[in-house]
């Protein structure tokens, strides 16, 4: 079976996108509280690299399906889909820049404002991550892009148009 390799990858940049504010908050209200030192805050550098190193692999990985894919699906819709995980890399590998920033200052005021900057960029990145996610289900969905992969032995059905269209008949 010849299945794609993008959308086993996709997953992990998605979750890490909706983890990261939950995990970022969390450290920075432990932080700011004294529960723990700031070389705890390593945990979200960790995962923000992570985060973007799974989405340049996500991008990649669509790069080589891209072609297949334009069999069924128009490229103007999949070049949407492609700018939006390219945004969401950008957007992850900026907030990735600045969330070392709690690391390299030593005043506590200043950390807990870089802190604070990088747990809002969070919000944004999750954002873009939707937006990707939802463009990727547009395709697969909407645009049935995933019938290029389906074989006759794996019994793709064909994709109905019709409003009147009823099996119970």
């Amino acid at each position: 079976m010849d299945l794609p390799l993008h959308p086993k990858i996709v997953h992990l940049p998605i979750a890490l996108a909706v983890l990261m504010p939950l995990l970022t908050s969390g450290i920075l209200l432990a932080m700011w509280r004294e529960w723990f030192t700031k070389r705890v805050w390593s945990l979200v550098i960790a995962g923000q690299f992570l985060l973007v190193g799974s989405g340049y692999l996500a991008l990649q990985s669509g790069e080589e399906d891209e072609e297949r894919v334009e069999r069924v699906v128009a490229e103007s819709v999949i070049e949407e889909h492609a700018e939006a995980g390219e945004r969401f890399e950008w957007g992850g590998a900026l907030l990735l820049g600045i969330s070392v920033l709690p690391l390299l200052l030593r005043k506590r005021s200043h950390v807990l404002i870089a802190g604070a900057a990088t747990c809002i960029g969070t919000f944004a990145v999750l954002g873009l991550g939707y937006q990707v996610g939802q463009k990727g289900g547009e395709l697969v969905y909407g645009h049935n892009a995933a019938a290029v992969f389906a074989t006759k032995a794996q019994g793709a059905i064909p994709v109905r148009r019709g409003a009147g269209d009823d099996d119970d008949r």
